[in-house]
């Protein structure tokens, strides 16, 4: 179970250090933006490349941070049966909901997502805004590390389910314990 545990630990902690450094790209996103609104309107110019990049930090921060945002039970869940339910209830939901949506939802991802963005790195896909930004295909290529950060949350959440079902809550660090930081 200890071997359980470290792997809950080291997954969760991947997405928390990607969804801490990502996160920076909010403030990145607003200085472009702003940027941009300034020399429209006050110097009435515009680069491309610039209407590009925040477009494309937005795209690049939503994905790398969706894993980090199920680590901190972020995302939208109807809570009328899970909320009140168990400690021993919530770990099995978490367990049939990751099996059930999580691993095949990550699958189409990645069978879709795969020829998709290997299409792009072959013709070194640039902006198709004329004066855009080159390197398209590495912002396509986060299509694939959002499916790759969602499963290894998955992982996580099954780990933590694993762990509380077999009577070791114990080994769940306070901060990946249900309703941590919560009320």
């Amino acid at each position: 179970m200890h071997v359980v545990a470290g792997l809950m630990r080291a997954l969760s902690g991947v997405n928390r250090v990607v969804g801490n450094v990502f996160a920076w790209l909010a403030l990145a996103i607003v200085l472009v933006c702003f940027t941009v609104v300034v020399q429209r309107y006050a110097f009435s110019t515009t680069q491309v490349w610039m209407q590009d990049l925040y477009v494309w930090l937005n795209g690049a921060m939503f994905t790398a941070v969706a894993g980090f945002a199920l680590l901190r039970d972020d995302h939208v869940r109807v809570d009328i049966f899970y909320r009140p339910a168990t400690l021993r209830t919530k770990a099995l939901i978490d367990m049939i909901g990751v099996v059930i949506f999580i691993v095949p939802y990550c699958w189409v991802i990645y069978s879709y997502g795969m020829p998709y963005v290997q299409r792009s790195w072959r013709l070194y896909e640039a902006s198709p805004n004329v004066g855009g930004m080159p390197g398209f295909f590495v912002l396509k290529s986060f299509i694939l590390l959002f499916g790759l950060l969602i499963l290894l949350q998955g992982i996580a959440m099954i780990a933590r389910s694993v762990l509380i079902l077999g009577g070791r809550e114990d080994l769940v660090p306070e901060n990946l314990r249900y309703g941590h930081g919560k009320e």
